[in-house]
């Protein structure tokens, strides 16, 4: 293969440069405004047109999908702490508050994945990072109910929509109290009565 051939390939440093921009800015655009905040603010404030930006992202859920990896190393790293855990029960309560945490990084974030998670839609650029929390959420489910900890008819999607919706609740303002009340509320669905404290 020529040299030409593969830097044609390579994607040009303007092209690189426009979707680093564009990612760094939705990113705080997501914070100040959530995440139905104008898509072409976000392409103004990058110094790119709309188009460049629907180029590199056709949907509003493709931006948010590629913000969401961007900030997924903090779940990744919370995930590599709670595998450390001798108990199941433990590091199924840990990771569903880690997915609470990261699903209220921006203000109207559970809704799409909701939806995503709902749809099961393949061309979706949500399915995937839903799927793979879907995924993880019930091998920590398994694992506590192998363990007596988790009633049998729980399943790793219905938490993974338990911690969507908690982190909905955090973005409408009660306060952490009650938030913990809402969690021993979900947390006494899904385990085992005889295993309660």
């Amino acid at each position: 293969m020529s040299a030409g051939v593969q830097r044609e390939r390579k994607p040009r440093a303007d092209v690189q440069r426009n979707r680093a921009a564009l990612l760094a800015t939705a990113q705080r655009h997501f914070l100040r405004h959530g995440v139905g905040t104008s898509l072409e603010a976000v392409a103004k404030e990058a110094g790119v047109g709309p188009g460049t930006l629907y180029r590199h992202f056709p949907t509003r859920e493709a931006l948010l999908a590629a913000v969401l990896q961007t900030r997924s190393e903090e779940l990744v790293a919370r995930q590599a702490d709670i595998e450390q855990l001798g108990d199941p029960a433990e590091a199924l309560d840990q990771w569903l508050r880690a997915m609470e945490e990261y699903f209220s990084a921006y203000s109207g974030l559970p809704e799409p994945l909701m939806a995503a998670a709902r749809a099961q839609e393949p061309d979706s650029p949500l399915t995937i990072p839903c799927d793979i929390l879907i995924t993880a959420t019930e091998q920590y489910v398994r694992a506590a109910q192998r363990a007596g900890h988790v009633r049998a008819s729980v399943r790793g999607y219905d938490l993974f929509l338990a911690a969507c919706s908690l982190a909905w609740i955090k973005g409408n303002g009660p306060d952490e109290e009650s938030l913990d009340r809402l969690r021993a509320l979900v947390a006494s669905g899904y385990r085992q009565r005889d295993v309660q404290a």
